[in-house]
């Protein structure tokens, strides 16, 4: 028995004690308003009796509701990048590569919640039920050597800017150089000057 033939077979006793008694004793007894009473009596006198089985309401259908496509784009893209939020979701899927949905957060937020994945810990958990498939172990690759016989025979000299210290009165650059068959390796940073004096610079 279901809870429609509970609610069913209530409204029945209802208008059996009203048939009995008074409109009034059933419905102080059953809890009903007078009023709801008698609208179930106009329709049961048009109809008969089985107008008073609940039926069943077809979900509504909400004119702003995010179609079922766009929804498995939300999801699809949350799974793959769980650690972002509604709001990032939302910004993310409104660029072209992600193809230009315009979606608010709170409709992403929305759609995350009916699917159960509205937090960060919940599609981090759903992702680690899915573990890569078991790749054995790749070979270390031989790291790049030069060889040179005695030490000075070959020096790795290498320049790069660090910036504008304070107290400097110009850009600083670090100069390198590293003995390849020792591995000792020199620094000096240098400060160049700007303007015509930079071309004088060493």
């Amino acid at each position: 028995m279901t809870k429609d033939d509970v609610l069913f077979g209530y409204r029945l006793q209802l208008f059996d004690l009203a048939a009995r008694t008074s409109v009034s004793r059933a419905c102080r007894t059953f809890g009903v308003h007078r009023s709801t009473y008698y609208r179930w009596k106009r329709q049961v006198d048009r109809h008969g009796l089985e107008m008073l089985r609940p039926r069943e309401r077809r979900r509504p259908q909400m004119p702003n509701q995010l179609s079922v496509m766009v929804e498995q784009k939300i999801v699809a893209f949350s799974l793959g990048h769980p650690g972002l939020g509604p709001r990032r979701i939302a910004s993310k899927l409104a660029r072209p590569e992600w193809g230009g949905l315009l979606v608010s957060p709170n409709g992403v937020y929305k759609t995350l919640v009916r699917h159960g994945l509205n937090t960060r810990a919940r599609r981090l958990s759903l992702i680690a039920g899915y573990r890569a498939p078991y790749e054995p172990p790749r070979e270390p690759e031989p790291e790049p050597h030069i060889n040179s016989s005695r030490p000075g025979e070959l020096v790795g000299i290498d320049c790069f800017f660090v910036g504008r210290l304070k107290g400097s009165k110009g850009p600083i650059w670090q100069i390198t150089a590293i003995d390849t068959y020792s591995s000792f390796a020199w620094a000096d940073l240098i400060v160049c000057p700007t303007g015509e004096r930079a071309l004088r610079c060493p």
